[in-house]
């Protein structure tokens, strides 16, 4: 025996099914989808299982907003800016029946406009970093909350605190300026 030599698939006892199996053998975890106004305040959100598409989430996310809009005009039409993953007739079809035009571009696109166009920003970049300010609270991080009713109260309740602070700082900046 001495001399043999386990190979990387093999436990200590030299079986394979002696080796450490994986923390998590399936996904798991939370998926959430935000829909931000143009200063990136979240509006509308949803959220479900890690295993599930994108494309599952947009209705959940459209029929979530608590406001009244605001009436379209011709000169402000509302946007629903999305990623190639939503690039569906029914998607499109969903948006529209919502009232938003969608505008579905690649990344591709996107670092092509950045690159050419000077001061370009995609307009993704709201929801983006409206998602980064959601991870800054632990909990949401790492979702430590095994109920759906509470995980959705916790995002619920740190977009509300994101909306309170945006517009603590837009009361302060009018008040320096004026």
């Amino acid at each position: 025996m001495a001399g043999l030599r386990r190979r990387h698939d093999q436990g200590a006892a030299r079986r394979l099914g002696d080796r450490p199996q994986p923390h998590r053998p399936r996904q798991k975890g939370a998926q959430r989808s935000l829909l931000c106004e143009a200063a990136g305040v979240p509006i509308g959100l949803a959220h479900d299982g890690a295993n599930r598409h994108d494309q599952a989430l947009l209705a959940a996310t459209l029929n979530s907003i608590p406001l009244e809009r605001p009436t379209p005009t011709a000169a402000r039409p509302p946007r629903l800016c999305l990623d190639r993953g939503y690039d569906s007739s029914p998607l499109r079809e969903l948006a529209v029946r919502h009232g938003y035009t969608p505008h579905v571009r690649a990344r591709s696109e996107e670092i092509c406009l950045k690159l050419h166009v000077p001061g370009w920003r995609a307009r993704r970049r709201v929801v983006e970093a409206a998602h980064s300010w959601l991870n800054r609270n632990r909990a949401l991080l790492v979702r430590c909350s095994k109920k759906a009713e509470n995980h959705l109260a916790l995002l619920q309740f740190a977009s509300g605190l994101i909306a309170f602070k945006k517009a603590h700082a837009a009361r302060l900046a009018a008040a320096l300026q004026g």
